[in-house]
């Protein structure tokens, strides 16, 4: 693993075989709007260029990514490379190759157990994130919830996260403290929502509380690629792998 200097490690206590990275903007090949290391490639970059960032990273990483046409569904399928499912999540207990999701104000969020032996990564919009996209991840690993860890990664910030009274109703249905997660905003009838509160939120109510991460905002920091901040823009990769 050599990923650039420029990338996320996340900060976790996971196990010594479980590898994890979050790209940036930087260290690629696509031009202005997608600069430069684009890894969505269904954002109108260049075909070649996508071709060429992805080369890089799995050079970068030494795996091999599991990539998914994410729909902001609820779905988790095993991560395989040599196929592009429609998910929004995938899990491996298999070294070396990597669940990946793309994200641009969504939430990444990555989990592993304590043991080494599973890890999955989720693509959680707010879509999916209410339709249970996390759980059905918890579910797809069949680990015990006080085994897994999660780690959260850049996603748009409470300060930028503006949304409907159907966002907020969505999920107080199912939470009911999901209310103190959804400020007034400055709007009439529009809310600003911390998602990183509201996965916590959910993640507990399955009993997973090792929770990491959050409290980067991709809207405000121009490391990471945000549609609300630039509707034509790219996307980072969040990953998780076992290494032997």
């Amino acid at each position: 693993m050599n990923p650039s200097s420029d990338w996320l490690l996340p900060d976790w206590p996971a196990p010594a075989n479980v590898r994890a990275c979050v790209t940036t903007r930087v260290g690629g090949t696509s031009l202005p709007p997608f600069d430069s290391l684009n890894l969505g490639d269904h954002v109108e970059d260049g075909a070649q260029a996508v071709a060429d960032n992805r080369r890089l990273l799995v050079e970068r990483l030494g795996c091999q990514p599991a990539w998914l046409k994410q729909v902001h569904s609820p779905d988790v399928v095993a991560a395989d490379p040599a196929q592009v499912p429609i998910a929004d999540a995938s899990w491996s207990s298999a070294p070396g190759i990597a669940c990946c999701v793309l994200t641009a104000d969504c939430l990444p969020a990555l989990f592993c157990d304590r043991a080494g032996t599973r890890v999955a990564a989720v693509h959680a919009g707010w879509r999916g994130l209410a339709n249970g996209v996390l759980e059905n991840t918890l579910d797809a690993m069949a680990v015990e919830p006080a085994d897994i860890l999660v780690w959260l990664g850049p996603a748009i910030g409470p300060q930028a996260f503006e949304v409907g009274p159907e966002v907020r109703e969505a999920f107080l249905a199912q939470h009911a403290e999901a209310a103190q997660v959804f400020l007034p905003s400055r709007n009439a009838g529009k809310y600003m929502a911390d998602i990183y509160a509201l996965a916590r939120i959910r993640l507990a109510a399955r009993g997973v509380t090792a929770v990491y991460g959050g409290g980067l905002c991709t809207v405000n920091d121009e490391r990471f690629f945000s549609y609300r901040r630039a509707a034509r823009t790219g996307r980072f990769a969040s990953l998780v792998w076992l290494v032997d």
